[in-house]
C-alpha cells in the first residue's frame, strides 16, 4: 500500500536535484522511494548516491553491450588483473 505526501523544499535545489537523479535514470518520487526504503533498512541515513564518472559509464555501457572481458574461472580473473 502507498500513501501520498507532501514535503517542501528550496525550490533551486529541487530542480537541480531533479536534472541529477534524471542522469542516474531516477525521477524525483522514486529516488525518495530508495532512500526510504534503505533508511528503514539501514535503520539510519544509509549511502551516497553521485553522478557515475565518464570511466564508470563506458564500463556500464560495455557490460550492457556484453563487450567486456569474459573469464572461465578466478584463476583467469586473478591472472589477468595482475598482467
Amino acid at each position: 500500500m502507498k500513501t501520498q505526501t507532501t514535503i517542501r523544499v528550496e525550490k533551486t535545489s529541487y530542480y537541480q536535484e531533479k536534472e541529477i537523479l534524471s542522469q542516474m535514470g531516477l525521477n524525483y518520487s522514486q529516488a525518495i522511494s530508495v532512500f526510504n526504503n534503505m533508511t528503514v533498512l539501514n535503520k539510519g541515513l544509509p549511502f551516497e548516491l553521485k553522478i557515475p564518472n565518464k570511466e564508470t559509464k563506458q564500463a556500464l555501457k560495455e557490460l550492457e553491450a556484453k563487450k567486456g572481458k569474459s573469464f572461465n574461472n578466478i584463476d583467469e580473473l586473478f591472472n589477468d588483473l595482475d598482467s
